[in-house]
């Protein structure tokens, strides 16, 4: 879009351009306040959505993912205000997921400064709203957001509500479907591994990574810099994204790129001008 264009030009960042992996920040909101918790459970506050999205725009993030964690089950999206405010000082791209039904509801959240929309819920009781974002604003605009979490050795099932239901859908099944319904990228949230710090779910990453081309965002589990190694090395991931490690601040994005520089990871070179 032109006003995600015009903004992302202005950024202050200088990059060493190369096929990287991405090193996303995600912020989970509920009403005006970042939030975390375990399964996607047992919301804690943890402070101001905006404050915390700057502060790991200057670490150097390569992209923010907003998520309304409540949008679904109160059927609206309230992150507007938010991502208005965000757009005036973080110049990298925002993905804003939650509470999305509808085109319209995608363009609105596009105006106000999102550059790409994630849709669970939505996609799920209605798979056409993934072809329409898509048709509209491209794939590249379009997010399939999966919950998944394991239902026996070697199956998941995506789960909605921010992992509150059940659908009865295989991942693989549906992951498959929503990219050709037009899904230009993945993100792929293991519920069972949600705030636990126990790294992301491997087997569930790679059952994903060998089936399809498109890119894959790994989240939910990461508990050490190290993890971030394992995704992309095993799980073949495009990009990570980290909440729990940032938040509480026991690594930062740049301590994280350090590590991914010593495993010989392409990721981006930062400097902030």
């Amino acid at each position: 879009m032109e006003v995600a264009s015009c903004r992302l030009a202005q950024s202050e960042r200088v990059f060493c351009t190369m096929r990287r992996v991405r090193l996303i920040a995600r912020l989970d909101i509920k009403g005006p306040n970042l939030i975390k918790g375990i399964h996607l459970e047992g919301l804690r506050v943890i402070g101001s959505p905006n404050e915390h999205a700057l502060k790991y725009y200057h670490q150097g993030a390569d992209e923010l993912i907003y998520m309304d964690c409540v949008a679904s089950l109160y059927g609206r999206n309230s992150l507007e205000e938010i991502i208005q405010n965000a757009a005036k000082d973080v110049f990298v791209p925002m993905t804003v997921g939650g509470g999305i039904r509808s085109v319209e509801d995608a363009t609105n959240l596009l105006r106000c400064g999102a550059d790409k929309v994630a849709v669970n819920t939505a996609a799920v009781a209605n798979p056409q709203l993934i072809r329409g974002i898509s048709q509209r604003f491209g794939s590249q605009c379009m997010v399939l957001s999966i919950e998944a979490k394991q239902a026996c050795p070697g199956k998941w099932e995506v789960y909605t509500d921010n992992g509150r239901e059940r659908t009865g859908l295989d991942v693989i099944d549906w992951v498959k479907k929503g990219i050709d319904l037009g899904a230009g990228e993945i993100l792929l949230t293991s519920v069972d591994r949600e705030g636990t710090r126990k790294g992301f779910d491997i087997p569930l990453i790679q059952a994903v990574t060998r089936e399809i081309s498109v890119p894959v965002i790994a989240s939910g589990g990461m508990g050490k810099t190290e993890d971030m190694i394992d995704a992309v090395r095993e799980g073949k991931v495009d990009a990570i994204a980290m909440a729990d490690i940032l938040h509480y601040e026991r690594a930062t994005i740049d301590d994280i790129r350090s590590v991914a520089v010593s495993a010989d990871i392409e990721v981006r070179g930062f400097e902030y001008a």
